[in-house]
Order: C-alpha cells, then sequence, then structure tokens
C-alpha cells in the first residue's frame, strides 16, 4: 500500500450524541485531543458549531439522532462515520466525553473497528416512517378490540366474528345494553383508528406504485402485500446491501445465534437483530403460506414438511424457516427482476430426471 494510504486524517472529531446536549472530542494527527466541545442537539446548534472548522473526519454513534445530524454535517463538507456502538469494542471508561474522545480514536486508526451503520435518506426515511405509523395504529385497534371483546365475555356475551375494518359497526349492533357508556368510546376509538389504517394503506400503495415501482417484483410471491415489499424495499435501501441473497436471513436477525463449544453445539433462538418491523412482517407472510388456504409452492411445501417433524415447537421453528428463506427469495427476485416460478424447485427436479 502507497504511503498515502496509511494517512492519517488531519484531524478526527468524535461525538457522543445526547437528548438535549451533544459532546464533541477533536483529536489531531498525533493523537492529542486539542479541543472539547458542548453543543445542543439542534440543527442550527450544529451548524453554528461546525460551520467554521476545517473539514475533517466526523464520527457519531448511532442513535435517534445521528441520521439527520450525519445528513447535515455530510452537506457541510464533512468524511461522516456513524458507528454501531453494539457491535464496536466497549469503552473502559464511560462518560460523555470519554465517549467522544473514544469514537474520534477508533475514528482516527481504523473505520473498521466502528462497523459503520448507513443511513437512508431522508425520502426514504419518512416512508419508513409511514409504515411505523401504520403498524402501531394497528397494533393499537387490536389491543382495544381484545378489550371490548374480553369485556363482553366477562358479562357472558359474545361479539359476532369479523374483519377489524368492520368490528366496530358490528360490535355497535350486538353491545349489551348495560355495557354501552364503558365499551361506546372504545367503539368509537375503534372507528377512527380503522379510517386512519385505510388512509395508511391507500397512501402506502401509492408510494409502491409511485415512487417504488420494485416492489412489484416482491409482490409475485402469494402472501407479500404492499406494505411487506415497501418494508423490505426501504430497509434494505439498495440490493447490494448484502454481499449475496443467503445473507439476507442473518442481517435481519432470522439465524440462529451460535455457542458451540468442542462437541456441544445446542439449538438457540434467532439472533433478533436489524429491524424488528420487517422481521415481524416476514414472519406474518410465512404463516400466510403455511395456511390451508394458501397456494402451493416451494415455501409452503418447506414449511409443511419442518412442521411435521420435531414436537410442539416444530411448527414455530418452520414459520421461521419459511420466513427465512422468504427473505432470500425476496432478495434474488429484487436482485434479479426474474419472474417467480411457485414451483422452482420441482421444475429443476424435473428436469434432473432422466427421459423414461
Amino acid at each position: 500500500m502507497s504511503e498515502a494510504g496509511h494517512a492519517l486524517p488531519v484531524e478526527t472529531i468524535g461525538i457522543d450524541l445526547g437528548d438535549r446536549f451533544s459532546h464533541a472530542c477533536v483529536v489531531d494527527a498525533r493523537g492529542v485531543v486539542v479541543e472539547r466541545v458542548r453543543f445542543a442537539s439542534t440543527r442550527s446548534a450544529v451548524e453554528e458549531c461546525f460551520r467554521s472548522r476545517s473539514r475533517a473526519r466526523v464520527v457519531m454513534e448511532v442513535g435517534a439522532r445521528s441520521p439527520w445530524m450525519s445528513r447535515v454535517l455530510s452537506a457541510m463538507g464533512y468524511d461522516v462515520t456513524v458507528a454501531n456502538t453494539r457491535k464496536m469494542p466497549a469503552n473502559p471508561l464511560k462518560t460523555d466525553d470519554r465517549d467522544a474522545e473514544f469514537l474520534a480514536r477508533l475514528g482516527r486508526v481504523d473505520l473498521g473497528l466502528l462497523y459503520p451503520v448507513e443511513h437512508r435518506d431522508e425520502e426514504k426515511q419518512g416512508h419508513l416512517a409511514i409504515l411505523r405509523a401504520r403498524d402501531i395504529t394497528v397494533r393499537m385497534r387490536t389491543k382495544l378490540i381484545n378489550c371490548v371483546r374480553g369485556t363482553v365475555k366477562a358479562f357472558g356475551f359474545d361479539l359476532p366474528s369479523c374483519d377489524a375494518h368492520h368490528f366496530a359497526d358490528r360490535a355497535a349492533q350486538s353491545l349489551p345494553p348495560g355495557l354501552s357508556p364503558a365499551l361506546a368510546p372504545l367503539l368509537r376509538m375503534i372507528a377512527t383508528t380503522s379510517r386512519e389504517v385505510a388512509r395508511y394503506d391507500l397512501l402506502i400503495a401509492r408510494i409502491c406504485r409511485d415512487i417504488h415501482p420494485e416492489t412489484a417484483l416482491l409482490r409475485q410471491v402469494p402472501a407479500v402485500g404492499p406494505i411487506t415489499a415497501l418494508a423490505f424495499v426501504l430497509v434494505l435501501g439498495r440490493p447490494d446491501r448484502v454481499r449475496s441473497s443467503r445473507s439476507v436471513g442473518a442481517y435481519l436477525g432470522l439465524v440462529p445465534r451460535k455457542s458451540q463449544s468442542g462437541e456441544i453445539d445446542p439449538q438457540l433462538r434467532i439472533t433478533k437483530t436489524g429491524d424488528k418491523l420487517l422481521r415481524r412482517l416476514l414472519v406474518g407472510c410465512a404463516q400466510g403460506l403455511m395456511r390451508g388456504s394458501a397456494p402451493d409452492t416451494d415455501l409452503r411445501r418447506l414449511g409443511l414438511r419442518l412442521a411435521a417433524v420435531g414436537g410442539k415447537a416444530a411448527r414455530k421453528r418452520a414459520v421461521v424457516a419459511v420466513a427465512r428463506r422468504l427473505a432470500v427469495l425476496l432478495h434474488h427476485l429484487w436482485r434479479t427482476a426474474e419472474v417467480y416460478e411457485p414451483l422452482h424447485n420441482e421444475t429443476i427436479a424435473r428436469g434432473a430426471r432422466p427421459a423414461a
């Protein structure tokens, strides 16, 4: 490697992010701390603090404020790296000032030690916020519906089974008169959340159609709708975010943990790293693919085969396995733009058999 390849940055600035105030530590090329700064965690304060400085390497920890702050500093000409603090070495002397210095020193020597995180752009972050807002709205509605059903059941009555979108109207017609003062307000809240969920669904469908048409490639797979397809595209950002399609399962936390020692290799739970919402959506799609009414596909056959052996927990493991394979398939379709073939494995096996 050339001498330039070994050159250290003139200055490296480590930033420890805080909710109200953040701390910065400036380290020069010799590793000497030349300045410590405390500034408010606002856009105006960041711009004022860094406007007059020479453009240097900036290292900050990942957090709620790191997406916008990294974009602001990058726009100002700084070389910004966002560190994944869960993977990088732990700071033995933890204070805000020392955390900032620790980040600066690691960034000065080797960015690989920081396990850099790549933030999505502001538009994609906004679209993902829509998906998360819809998700929490749906979960709120589910809790309200369960509360109404449980209250009515405790009084010896049952409400009719129906879709969540129509629950408020159907339940209002079957509500015992004595429970109306307690439950009528909850039914109005359920009706309101249902309308908001419907608005989110229309907005998500429009985003898929007009801004992310690549989601249509993923929606070829049964049980994968616009919400899962859009979440997959937004969380990964681009097809080359992972080295290969087979790596997607690990990226989303759908692979088992490992704790092997000698002859001992226990079967552990999945790692659950990565985006929680997308992982939950993929598991939901896997459950849909294994239902009795689902069409015949390679994924369905895999799930049913795994669920048939292994006792009570077999179905849960099968669902996770199908979710992992589904993630691999979706990435492959996105990367190659191929037409989805539901029984691809059977076609290959049939082609491999010698002619009769």
